[in-house]
């Protein structure tokens, strides 16, 4: 694993000195190591490939996990509606519905630059233990999952789906769905992305949740909470 640091911001009357941290996958490196420190996997420039970014991210501690009362609620809007399996790498990149899917939907839900067809590619080209989560209904293409799966975690990593169901909770029905597998497996944790602004407090729906904090993966929720709500301000 090589480290890297590039200088972000600083205030220097109070000697408050900011710097990205970042993560270059070796060929010797344990995947599971870069997760367990608080990285994720970097896509934001199509051009780099294996860097890993530090990051408050999120994860689910798997032995332990279990449905709440909420989370029960969303499951049974979409429990056994849709037919379910799963794909590797290059069989995904043989249907083309899933690479429409999510173009077109991080197209209108987030921006077309957000998502542009060259880093969707770019990230299929990782090498990483990738899967992808195909959910259809009478045939048609709904929703997929794009998974990190490795042997002792699971990261949901980026999620796409027919917007018509976007009012109806699918998203955070996905989420779930795929906390459920991972929890079946003898996997220890379950990555689902980073918690930062009051929009990704769904997340703390999921539990027992635990968040990086810059040093170690801590459960204090409440402190969770707090920093994500400061910063939608």
């Amino acid at each position: 694993m090589k480290i890297t640091r590039n200088e972000f911001g600083h205030d220097y009357q109070t000697y408050r000195f900011g710097y990205c941290e970042y993560a270059a996958l070796e060929p010797k490196d344990s995947l599971a190591d870069f997760y367990e420190k608080g990285f994720l996997p970097y896509s934001a420039d199509p051009a780099m490939q294996n860097v890993f970014y530090m990051a408050r991210s999120a994860r689910i501690a798997l032995p332990k996990f279990e449905f709440s009362s909420e989370n029960r609620r969303i499951w049974k809007r979409f429990d056994a509606l849709f037919s379910f399996r799963t794909l590797s790498i290059s069989e995904a990149k043989k249907d083309p519905r899933i690479r429409t899917l999510f173009l077109k939907y991080f197209k209108k839900r987030h921006g077309e630059i957000v998502m542009p067809a060259k880093r969707f590619d770019a990230i299929l080209e990782w090498t990483l233990p990738f899967r992808v989560l195909v959910y259809e209904k009478e045939g048609t293409l709904v929703a997929a999952v794009l998974e990190v799966s490795g042997k002792t975690f699971g990261h949901f990593w980026f999620s796409a789906y027919d917007l018509s169901y976007a009012k109806q909770s699918l998203g955070m029905w996905l989420m779930l769905d795929a906390t459920r597998c991972a929890a079946k497996s003898d996997r220890a944790h379950y990555y689902i992305g980073t918690v930062y602004g009051a929009k990704a407090l769904y997340k703390t729906n999921l539990k027992p949740l635990e968040f990086w904090n810059g040093s170690l993966w801590s459960t204090d929720l409440m402190q969770l909470k707090k920093l994500a709500r400061s910063e939608s301000k």
